[in-house]
Parts: structure tokens; C-alpha cells; sequence
């Protein structure tokens, strides 16, 4: 049935790539991805690919660079090798966070890798849980950015019975907080915070009843884990039964395991668009979840031209 979908990956998360290819019922593409002695990127695709609906599943997590570099240099292989069309999986969009100029002379690198990827040959992206959904707007070609929310909202209803608050660790992530909410039927809250430097957050007050609840926090990515550990401190200090958290991107970068070992959160609920990494692996507060089957019915769905927002209906 998908005789003419090629999947292919990157070296920055092989086993979603194989948990899809797994779900969609056909083999990971053949390619050969390494780097030079000097680290240039090397890709050499080892299959026919003329006339194929091809995909390259790439997380441009750490390290970034490289794999961007990889994500470019495999879809102008897929090109040059006179593929159809070229679809860049992006489980997660690196550099997503710069997404409009906040100093002077400062550039929208978020832009930047847009041009990138479409200069490079790609004729759709599929991402999921972009930070900013003007992202989107940066492309000139199809954006379809997924949502994690079914796979989190699934294990929550089973584990997380009632008594439930949701809670927007800042005034951005509102909108997405209170869709999660309406879904579980739950209450709402907003830590009010103020961020003096990058990756520090200083939290102020909480918006909201949280006293002998249940609080989940909800995000798109952990990255140094300041924000949810200090939200959670903040949230018992005000009465909360406990508080877990949802983020669909584990980024959890410099000190985010040790912040999250001594904190007072109960459970840190991610997906795999990002594998687990170092002392991360043996964190016992991190629950992961996969998102492979849903990334694979979007993948079917663009392949033979079918709706994609009917997944989130």
C-alpha cells in the first residue's frame, strides 16, 4: 500500500525512526550518514529513490548544528537523486525560540533555518509542537505542526483521575493550557514569573486556586527545568496536593537533571521527539511517552493526500 514512501533518518533519533517505520509497516531507508575527520557531514542514500514520496526524520536537538547540517545535506541527496517529494519530519524545531527580534541587531534565526530547509530542496515540513505557531509563516512551502496533546492527554485521564488543575508555567503557553484543561474538564491557573536573564525564571505569584489539587504543569519543552522546578515549589507553597508536569520536548539541557532530582515534582510526563540523553535516562521522575504512531498515521495521511487536522478533531 506505501510502495512509493521512502522513510530515511538522521543520526539525531533513530529510534522514533524505527518505532514509525515500525507503525507504517515498512523498512527504514538505507543511507549512510557520518561525518569527515573534520566533521564535515557525509550522506550517501544506498536505494532508489526516483520518483519516491520521501521522508527524512530529523530532531534538531543536540548537537544542533550538526544535526541541522544532516537534515540539509539529506534532503539535497533526496533531491539530487530526483525524489518527488521530499517531506522534513522535525519531531523538534531547533532554534524555534528565536523567533522575533527581542534586541536590537538580534536576529530571527527561527527564520533563518526555514530558508534553510527550503533552500535545501524540502517540499514539506512536519513538525510537532512548535514553539511559536508563526513558524509556520516562515515557510513557503506546506507546514503541518502536530500536536502531542493526544498521547499526553491519554496517560493523564488514566493516571490522573479528577481534582485536576492545569497550570501555564507562563502567560504564552495560556491558550494551550486551557485547551488541555477543557479536555479534562479541569481548572485553570497561571504562574506569573519574571524571567531577569535566558534560562533563569524567577517565580512571582500564582493566578488561580491550586489549594488540596492536583497540579499538572504544561509546556512545550523542558530545557534547563528553572521554570517547572520553581513553578512547582511555588504551586505547593500555595496549597497544592502535588504537582506533576507535561512537556512534549525533553530538551533538558545543563543543570535540568539535578534541578529535577531535588525538586518537589512527583512526575515529568515527555514524549520521544527527542531521546533521553546521560543522566537523563536514569532520571526516575521522567515518564516518556511515544509519539511514534501518531507522527506515522500523519506521515500515511500526507503520502496519500488525506486530512491531517482530522487527527486533532
Amino acid at each position: 500500500m506505501l510502495e512509493r514512501m521512502r522513510v530515511f533518518a538522521g543520526n539525531s533519533n533513530l529510534p522514533l525512526a524505527r518505532k514509525i517505520c515500525s507503525e507504517l509497516g515498512i523498512t527504514l531507508g538505507k543511507a549512510q550518514i557520518s561525518q569527515f575527520s573534520d566533521g564535515e557531514s557525509q550522506v550517501e542514500i544506498a536505494e532508489n529513490v526516483r520518483g519516491m514520496d520521501s521522508f527524512i526524520i530529523q530532531s534538531t536537538c543536540a548537537p544542533v548544528n550538526i544535526n541541522l547540517m544532516e537534515l540539509l545535506v539529506v534532503i539535497d541527496a533526496l533531491k539530487r537523486a530526483s525524489a518527488d517529494r521530499i517531506t522534513a519530519v522535525m519531531p523538534y524545531y531547533g532554534y524555534a525560540r528565536q523567533d522575533r527580534k527581542v534586541a536590537p541587531r538580534a536576529p530571527i534565526t527561527a527564520k533563518l533555518v526555514a530558508d534553510l530547509i527550503t533552500t535545501a530542496g524540502a517540499t514539506r515540513v512536519l513538525a510537532m509542537d512548535l514553539h511559536a505557531g508563526q513558524i509556520q509563516g516562515f515557510f513557503n512551502i506546506p507546514v503541518d505542526n502536530l500536536y502531542a496533546t493526544p498521547v499526553l492527554l491519554k496517560y493523564v485521564k488514566e493516571i490522573y483521575k479528577n481534582n485536576i488543575v492545569v497550570v501555564s508555567p507562563d502567560t504564552g503557553g495560556v491558550v494551550r493550557a486551557r485547551a488541555f484543561a477543557r479536555r479534562l474538564e479541569a481548572a485553570l491557573a497561571i504562574v506569573d514569573k519574571r524571567r531577569d536573564a535566558p534560562n533563569e525564571a524567577q517565580v512571582m505569584n500564582i493566578i488561580g486556586d491550586v489549594k488540596g489539587k492536583r497540579a499538572i504543569i504544561l509546556d512545550d519543552m523542558v530545557d534547563t527545568a528553572g521554570t517547572i522546578v520553581q513553578a512547582a515549589e511555588a504551586l505547593m507553597n500555595n496549597g497544592a496536593l502535588e504537582v506533576s508536569a507535561c512537556s512534549t520536548h525533553p530538551v533538558l539541557s545543563g543543570p535540568a537533571i539535578e534541578r529535577l532530582n531535588k525538586s518537589c515534582l512527583k512526575e515529568l510526563i515527555v514524549t520521544d521527539t527527542i531521546p533521553l540523553q546521560g543522566e537523563a535516562k536514569n532520571c526516575k521522575c521522567i515518564k516518556v511517552l511515544s509519539i511514534g504512531a501518531l507522527l506515522s498515521e500523519a506521515m500515511k495521511r500526507i503520502y496519500y493526500n488525506e486530512s491531517i487536522s482530522s487527527l486533532f478533531v
